[in-house]
């Protein structure tokens, strides 16, 4: 019985504290890629050359200059 507990605290613990640790590196994670999507959208828009943006957004909100 002894050595069950042995072992257990030898393997049990590190893999729990592993697994508590992916599972926070993985929600870490998919906040960064949402992040990174919006940066590219919002950066992809204000690159754009003027006449193409200006174009745009006539498109978008149907109001004309």
């Amino acid at each position: 019985m002894e050595d069950i507990l042995v072992k257990f605290g030898n393997f049990g613990f590190p893999a729990v504290v592993a697994l508590y640790l992916l599972v926070r590196v993985e929600q870490k994670l998919d906040a960064l890629t949402l992040a990174i999507t919006r940066l590219e959208q919002v950066l992809s828009v204000q690159l754009r050359p003027a006449e193409v943006s200006a174009k745009a957004v006539e498109r978008e909100t149907g109001i004309s200059h």
